[in-house]
C-alpha cells in the first residue's frame, strides 16, 4: 500500500522535482517505508512506499527494461503470482518481487487489455513515453482512491486531495452541490468532490491523457453487465465456497503478518473463520467498545469468536472523550467530508493494530454484495409511499438525513439554489440498471456504485492509512461481487432476513448461535457526548467560523443548540456542521495544517 502522485504537463515544459517532493511529502503517512520520483519529458511522477510483498527490492517509480514505461502504483495484485506465470512464458521475466511490477509488465504485453486480468485493490499512473500518453487506473470497486484536476499548464493527480493542494495556483473553493449531498446524505458521491475542479478516477475506469492533455475514458469493468442467475441453493453454496476458497488463498499473500478488525458481527465473524483456515500464523485481532455508553456493543460477541479460533486478541474499551479527541485528525486523514461516525474508532483500532502490524482484514462490503441492509427489504407500504413522494429511485435513498426544520432555517442561498441536485447519484445510478434486474439487485447497486466508494471506502483506506496500514476487503473482491448481485432475491433475504446464503454457508464455520445475534452495526455514541456545555461551546465557535458564515444562516444556530440540549434531536446537524467547519479551516483556511492525533475538536472549528 501506497501513496502516488504526479502530473503531465504542457508540450515543452519539463516537471520540477521539488514539486513532486512536495506532493510525497503530502502524502508520507500512506508510505513511511520508501520514496521516489521520475521526471521524463513532461511528466513527473512520485511515490511513498509502504512495503508489504518484495519488501526489498519493489522500489518505485517501477520502470520497463527498455526505459519507456514508467509506473506508481498503490495497493495490491493479488493474483501476481499467476500472471506472471504467464509473463514468463511469453518472454516477460519480473525483475523484482513486487506485485506492482505485474501491472507494468502486463501493460507491456497485453496494452489496455490487461486491466481485466488484474484482481486487487489498485490505483496506479502509468507513463507510456513511446504512446506519448500517461494512464490512471483505479480497481473495479474503488477500494483505492485516486483524484485528478485540469490546471492550465497541467492535468495533476493523487491518491489524496490534500497531495494536489500544494500545486494549485489558487485557494480552491467549495463545491456546493458535493456540500448538500454531505450534509444530506453524509457523502458526496460521483465524479465531483467537495473542492471545485477536483475529481475522481471513478471505479473501474481507466483516463487515458495524451500530451496535449485530452482525457479519453476507458471503462474496463462494470456492475452493470452482470447478468441475474436462476441457481439453486445447493450449487450456490458449493460455488460460495469454491469462489471464498480462491479469493482468501490470495488476499493472503504477504510478506509481513497481518491482522483482523473483528466486531462480532457476520461479516467479521466470517473472515475470522476464512483467515484460520488459511493462515498458519495465530492471528492478531482488535475490537472496541465504549465505557458509559447507553447502547449495548459487541466485545463480548467478538471476544467469543476470538477465543473459537484461538486469536492474539486486543478489546479496546474506551472513553467518550478518547474517541472524540479523534475528530480532527480523522477529518485530515479522510479529505473527504462524510459523517461516518465509526471513523472515529476506526482511527483507534487503525493506530493500534499499527503499533504492529501493516495489515489489516476488515469486513467491508458483505452488506453491499450479499444483500446485509435493512434498506434493502422494506415492506411495500413503505416503499409505496417513498416512491410517491421522492420519486426516480424506487423508493430507495429518497430523503435528506436532516430535519427539514433545520434545511430550512440554516442552509443559506447557495445551497438552497442545488438543492435539486441533492439525489442525483442515486437517481442516476438506478436509472442505468437494466430492466431485467429486480428491485432488491438494484438497491445493491446503487450502493456499490455510490455509499460503498465514496463514503465506506473512504473509512477504509483513508484512516487505516493515515496510521500506515493497509486494509484488506476480501467481500470486495470482483468475482464475490458478480456471485452475490446475479443470485436470485430468495437466496439474499428471506423472512426479512438478510445475507441469507452467506449465513447458511458459513453457520457449520462459526460458533452454535452467532449468525442468530441481532445485527447492531458499528455504533458510536454521539448523542451521548454531543450535549450540555459540549454543545454549547461548539455552538459559539460555529459562529466565528468562515466557512460557516460563508454557508449558513447564523441565527438559527443558536436554535439548533437549544434543540439538542434539550434532547430534541440535532445531534446529526450540529455534528455536521462541526465536521465542515474543521474541514474547511484543514483545507480552505490553512492548508498544510495536520492535527495531532489527539485534538479537542472544539478548539479546531
Amino acid at each position: 500500500m501506497c501513496g502516488i502522485a504526479g502530473f503531465i504537463l504542457r508540450a515543452g515544459q519539463r516537471p520540477d522535482p521539488a514539486q513532486l517532493a512536495q506532493m510525497n511529502a503530502a502524502l508520507a503517512h500512506r508510505g513511511p517505508d520508501d520514496s521516489g520520483i521520475y521526471c521524463a519529458g513532461a511528466v513527473g511522477l512520485a511515490q511513498t512506499r509502504l512495503s508489504i510483498i518484495g519488501l526489498h527490492d519493489g522500489h518505485q517509480p517501477l520502470l520497463s527494461a527498455d526505459g519507456q514505461l514508467a509506473l506508481v502504483a498503490n495497493g495490491e495484485i493479488y493474483n501476481y503470482l499467476e500472471l506472471n506465470a504467464e509473463l514468463r512464458q511469453l518472454g516477460r521475466i519480473p525483475r523484482t518481487a513486487s506485485d506492482s511490477e505485474t501491472i507494468l509488465n502486463s501493460y507491456a504485453q497485453h496494452g489496455l487489455q490487461c486491466l481485466p486480468q488484474l484482481r486487487g485493490m489498485y490505483a496506479f499512473a502509468l507513463h507510456d513515453a513511446t504512446a506519448g500518453r500517461v494512464i490512471l487506473g483505479r480497481d473495479r470497486l474503488g477500494i483505492k482512491p485516486l483524484f485528478y484536476v485540469r490546471l492550465p499548464d497541467r492535468i495533476a493527480f493523487a491518491s489524496e486531495i490534500k497531495a494536489l493542494l500544494p500545486i494549485l495556483p489558487h485557494q480552491p473553493q467549495v463545491a456546493a452541490t458535493a456540500l448538500r449531498q454531505f450534509l444530506q446524505h453524509q457523502f458526496a458521491s460521483g465524479e465531483d468532490t467537495l473542492l471545485a475542479g477536483i475529481q475522481r478516477v471513478l471505479p473501474g475506469e481507466a483516463l487515458l491523457i495524451d500530451a496535449d492533455l485530452n482525457i479519453k475514458r476507458h471503462r474496463y469493468w462494470s456492475p452493470l453487465n452482470i447478468e441475474p442467475r436462476q441457481i439453486g441453493i445447493d450449487a450456490a453454496q458449493a460455488e460460495l465456497n469454491d469462489l471464498m476458497t480462491a479469493v482468501m488463498r490470495e488476499h493472503v499473500r504477504s510478506d509481513v503478518p497481518f491482522g483482523l478488525f473483528l466486531s462480532g458481527g457476520v461479516d467479521s465473524a466470517i473472515l475470522a473463520a476464512q483467515l484460520h483456515a488459511h493462515s498458519n500464523e495465530r492471528i492478531k485481532s482488535f475490537s472496541v467498545g465504549y465505557r458509559g455508553a447507553t447502547r449495548a456493543d459487541e466485545l463480548n460477541e467478538a471476544a467469543r469468536i476470538a477465543a473459537h479460533f484461538g486469536f492474539n486478541h486486543h478489546a479496546l474499551e474506551l472513553e467518550f472523550n478518547q474517541v472524540f479527541s479523534r475528530i480532527p485528525h480523522s477529518i485530515w486523514c479522510a479529505d473527504e467530508l462524510m459523517r461516518d461516525y465509526a471513523s472515529l474508532p476506526t482511527s483507534i483500532l487503525a493506530e493500534t493494530a499499527g503499533a504492529s502490524l501493516k495489515v489489516v482484514f476488515s469486513g467491508e462490503g458483505g452488506d453491499e454484495v450479499f444483500a446485509g441492509y435493512r434498506r434493502y427489504d422494506p415492506r411495500f407500504a413503505e416503499r409505496w409511499l417513498k416512491t410517491l413522494l421522492h420519486s426516480g429511485s424506487g423508493g430507495f435513498r429518497t430523503r435528506g438525513q436532516w430535519a427539514k426544520q433545520w434545511t430550512r432555517q440554516l442552509f443559506g442561498a447557495e445551497l438552497n439554489t442545488v438543492a435539486a441536485m441533492e439525489r442525483a447519484p442515486f437517481i442516476k445510478a438506478w436509472r442505468d440498471t437494466p430492466t431485467t434486474w429486480s428491485d432488491l439487485q438494484r438497491r445493491q447497486y446503487v450502493d456499490l456504485v455510490t455509499a460503498l466508494p465514496d463514503n465506506l471506502l473512504v473509512k477504509t483506506d483513508r484512516l487505516l492509512m493515515g496510521f500506515g496500514v493497509e486494509g484488506r476487503v476480501p467481500f470486495l473482491d470482483h468475482r464475490l461481487v458478480e456471485f452475490g448481485l446475479a443470485l436470485p432475491d430468495t437466496l439474499k433475504i428471506q423472512q426479512h432476513h438478510g445475507k441469507w446464503l452467506l449465513k447458511r454457508w458459513a453457520e457449520p464455520q462459526l460458533p452454535p448461535g452467532h449468525l442468530q445475534q441481532p445485527k447492531r452495526g458499528f455504533h458510536v455514541p454521539v448523542g451521548d457526548w454531543l450535549r450540555g456545555e459540549v454543545a454549547a461551546e461548539i455552538g459559539q465557535r460555529l459562529l466565528r467560523n468562515r466557512g460557516i458564515r460563508e454557508w449558513f444562516n447564523l441565527a438559527a444556530i443558536p436554535k439548533l443548540v437549544a434543540a439538542r440540549q434539550r434532547g430534541n434531536g440535532a445531534s446529526r446537524e450540529l455534528f455536521g456542521l462541526m465536521q465542515f467547519a474543521i474541514w474547511h479551516r484543514l483545507f480552505i483556511e490553512q492548508q498544510g495544517l495536520k492535527p495531532a492525533v489527539n485534538e479537542n475538536p472544539i478548539e479546531w472549528i
